[in-house]
């Protein structure tokens, strides 16, 4: 018969800034906090609405974590290993995620507060967020503020192009928390 999972005995809620957006893009989650930063990988890259497509880190204190290349000449400490609560421990620490370095996203994530886990409640999960998440390779934040302004002038040259690129239509300010929270049940 397979284990039940154990219920976490501390949940974190973090907050996720994407640095640069403007108005801010950012999203409140509830995680365990002996989550490994490698699942803390999966979960920003579902609550933010990413396509896990490029190389990512996180960072505090000037050291780095995430997936040793040993072609790599950066020393990068193994995600898998290290535990959120090794990193953070007290309200208002803060690390740094990262996300595709060739557009650079970076990510501010701070410890709002540690709570005790409610019965009958499934973590991770998101509770609360604002405005959609970029599109991939569109630049990073100069990009993506180039972007906007491409799809909102019908007379810009690239407005065709890019509402192309994207699908058809793009809505900065969606955020669906339900879809959100519906994927983040992939990863428990």
């Amino acid at each position: 018969m397979p284990k039940r999972p154990t219920a976490p005995e501390r949940i974190y809620q973090l907050k996720i800034t994407l640095n640069g957006s403007k108005p801010p893009i950012w999203r409140r989650i509830e995680v365990a906090d002996t989550v490994t930063l490698a699942r803390l990988h999966q979960i920003l890259q579902m609550t933010m609405g990413w396509t896990d497509s490029h190389l990512h880190q996180f960072m505090i204190g000037g050291i780095s974590y995430g997936v040793p290349d040993p072609d790599d000449e950066q020393e990068v400490r193994d995600e898998r290993r290290v535990k959120l609560n090794q990193l953070l421990s007290t309200p208002k620490q803060a690390l740094r995620y990262e996300y595709d370095f060739g557009d650079g996203w970076e990510h501010q994530i701070v410890l709002e507060k540690v709570i005790e886990p409610e019965p009958d409640i499934s973590y991770p999960r998101c509770t609360a967020g604002k405005r959609a998440c970029p599109p991939e390779d569109c630049g990073g934040i100069w990009g993506y503020a180039n972007f906007l302004e491409a799809i909102a002038d019908a007379n810009h040259p690239e407005h065709d192009e890019l509402l192309e690129w994207v699908g058809g239509a793009f809505d900065p300010e969606q955020f669906d928390i339900a879809a959100v929270n519906q994927a983040l049940r992939r990863v428990r």
